[in-house]
């Protein structure tokens, strides 16, 4: 079956295993609308649900001006409160829907990443940012505060104090600062971004696929825990992997000097 179509986003197989997904509404710097909030929750929901053979999955913006400058403001000028709210909650169940699914997400981050653009790529697994690139949490200049995950998912990548500097104040700050604080895990230049979180996404799929599922779960879920029930956690899903065909073939093919074959069983 060929890849799902959607109106604000574009999908793209870059090989058997890593699938490119691009914010594709470039006229506004990819600001995420009620629709591709709407799109992006039955992207990652069906991927969650049914991954088609995609082993990683790498996540961008069209064009090179921005990865994404956040909600429409554009879109919610006149909003009611009610309409604001009900529209709010299709951004909280999108963030959800890309924190809970459980294959890899690499952000390319190839522009400007503002307000709900930063906090969604501090959303997936980690971020490779475009020495171009620019980040901010403006959300407290107009008036509301991070409500996608921002005030969470920053503090734990970059510590408390340092996003309550980000958050309070909203300036922007570049992507060498994002590296250096724990937001960003490389920094290359600008027609090399994409490629480099490809590579990596390719290195990650040529694991074992339940394996790979299984540490991204036990780290993201015992970050939350003490490290008492951490490692009680760990145990269980490093049990998972066990009694799988891709453990007994990754320990065959080390013993016969060749590349293992995975099947994700």
């Amino acid at each position: 079956m060929g890849l799902k179509e959607f109106e604000t986003l574009k999908l793209e197989q870059v090989s058997n295993e890593v699938l490119l997904i691009l914010l594709n509404r470039p006229e506004a710097s990819n600001a995420f609308n009620t629709q591709m909030a709407k799109d992006l929750v039955d992207c990652f929901e069906s991927l969650s649900l049914n991954p088609r053979g995609a082993r990683a999955i790498v996540l961008s913006g069209a064009g090179e001006k921005a990865f994404c400058a956040g909600g429409d403001l554009k879109e919610r000028k006149g909003m009611s409160d009610e309409d604001w709210g009900l529209q709010h909650l299709i951004f909280e169940r999108m963030i959800r829907a890309v924190i809970d699914c459980p294959t890899p997400i690499i952000t390319a981050v190839n522009g400007a990443a503002f307000a709900g653009g930063c906090e969604l790529a501090a959303a997936t697994d980690f971020i490779y940012a475009s020495d171009k690139a620019r980040f901010a949490q403006t959300e407290t200049r107009i008036g509301i505060i991070p409500g996608a995950g921002g005030t969470q998912n920053l503090a734990r990548a970059m510590g408390e104090r340092r996003a309550k500097e980000i958050i309070l104040s909203a300036k922007p700050f570049n992507a060498q600062q994002a590296k250096e604080w724990g937001l960003v895990n490389e920094v290359y230049p600008q027609d090399k971004v994409l490629n480099a979180a490809i590579e990596t996404a390719q290195t990650i799929a040529n694991n074992a696929p339940i394996a790979v599922k299984q540490a991204k779960q036990a780290i993201h879920k015992g970050m939350q825990m003490s490290i008492s029930d951490g490692l009680s956690f760990e145990i269980e899903a490093y049990n998972r992997t066990v009694p799988t065909e891709d453990r007994r073939e990754g320990v065959l093919a080390f013993n016969e000097k060749r590349q293992p074959v995975f099947k994700g069983k």
